[in-house]
């Protein structure tokens, strides 16, 4: 009588657990994708992860399918593109293009990961060191055209499949090769007030505020290591402006420009303020984004993205009529009287449309991703 007592509240217990499960399922809203197409240029905020920022603008526009182009860290801002639906094709493309950063060095400071994230394990007087225009455009020539960077211990790039940080956060330090980068212009001016700032862009550009500026020129005090330490040194903050290719980590730049100066330095301030051909006037914050989708809409908000082939920019377009565009999307070559092209963007007529991206070759035009059926009739 025991056991079947026991059985029979086991068997309550389990009904029970169903039926609230089942409940559950029901009251559960399941969020409708939609195909939505294009990009949208997000002014990222400080704190936030690319990857947040993404899945956060995708759940906004119930979209199907996002992606961006080029990871910015949690504690830099600036111009992110976020690829929407068949923009995702070819934001690959874009991790190629060059970008401009604006970045604040803290100069007398070695931290461990090259930025304020990390512990500082060198200080050197800074208090000294030649600043005027004519050393930093010197300085700025050493590190113009192609320069050798060895990439950092705190950074995503991957070894063996595990990304650098996995192996700094576990104390492994690896011995990694120097890489080819090229800085195609670089700007520098002491930073004492936000005179110097707009000297390089705009103050809008820098989106800081007096109570950063005020923090970044004041001299450091003592550190509470003293014995590898000095007890008190005096550090300064150098304002730089850089276009360069991928790859290029601002981190390490801002450190080895302190090296060249003989006092270390960390970043303390970034922002991307160019991405290809997307400025930082383009885009939006994420916090006026949402609210200008609550005021005014999904249906007007969409109609206002940057159209999918704002990420073929230069490519050479050639349209083809429906008979070639159906050839075209099934992936045979077509003939035509083309000159050759490394970069094609080919659209169909009546209504003109992108179909995809392709190159020519002997007078063929060879498709290289295409757009399907669906995405096309959608957009």
């Amino acid at each position: 009588l025991q056991a079947q007592a026991c059985l029979d509240e086991s068997q309550m217990k389990f009904t029970s657990k169903v039926s609230s499960s089942k409940k559950n399922k029901k009251t559960q809203i399941k969020i409708k994708r939609r195909p939505v197409h294009g990009v949208l240029l997000i002014d990222k905020p400080l704190g936030a992860s690319s990857n947040q920022v993404l899945q956060r603008v995708k759940w906004l526009l119930k979209a199907e399918k996002a992606g961006h182009t080029g990871t910015l860290d949690p504690l830099a801002s600036g111009v992110l593109p976020i690829c929407l639906g068949a923009a995702t094709k070819f934001s690959q493309l874009h991790l190629d293009s060059d970008k401009t950063y604006l970045a604040i060095a803290r100069l007398g400071e070695n931290t461990s990961t090259a930025d304020a994230e990390g512990e500082v394990i060198r200080r050197t007087d800074a208090s000294q060191i030649d600043l005027s225009s004519a050393t930093l455009s010197s300085v700025g020539a050493a590190f113009s055209g192609e320069i050798q960077q060895t990439p950092p211990m705190y950074s995503a790039l991957k070894v063996d499949g595990k990304a650098l940080y996995d192996y700094a956060r576990a104390g492994i330090e690896l011995t990694l090769e120097a890489r080819s980068v090229r800085i195609h212009h670089i700007e520098m001016t002491e930073f004492k007030t936000p005179e110097d700032l707009a000297r390089l862009s705009p103050l809008e550009h820098w989106k800081i505020d007096a109570s950063e500026v005020q923090a970044l020129t004041q001299a450091s005090g003592t550190h509470s290591n003293e014995q590898e330490l000095s007890s008190k040194v005096t550090t300064r903050a150098l304002a730089i402006k850089v276009t360069c290719s991928k790859g290029t980590y601002i981190r390490t730049l801002a450190q080895d420009i302190g090296e060249h100066l003989g006092v270390g330095a960390h970043l303390v301030h970034l922002r991307r303020i160019a991405s290809g051909d997307f400025s930082i006037d383009e885009c939006i914050d994420l916090e006026a984004f949402e609210s200008r989708l609550q005021e005014e809409g999904s249906t007007k908000v969409l109609k206002s993205l940057q159209p999918t082939q704002c990420l073929l920019h230069g490519y050479e377009p050639i349209e083809l009529n429906e008979f070639e565009s159906a050839k075209f999307l099934s992936g045979l070559r077509r003939s035509g009287d083309w000159r050759d092209f490394e970069r094609v963007a080919v659209y169909a007529q009546n209504p003109t449309v992108l179909l995809g991206s392709a190159h020519t070759k002997g007078g063929e035009l060879i498709p290289d991703r295409l757009l399907n059926p669906l995405e096309i009739n959608s957009i």
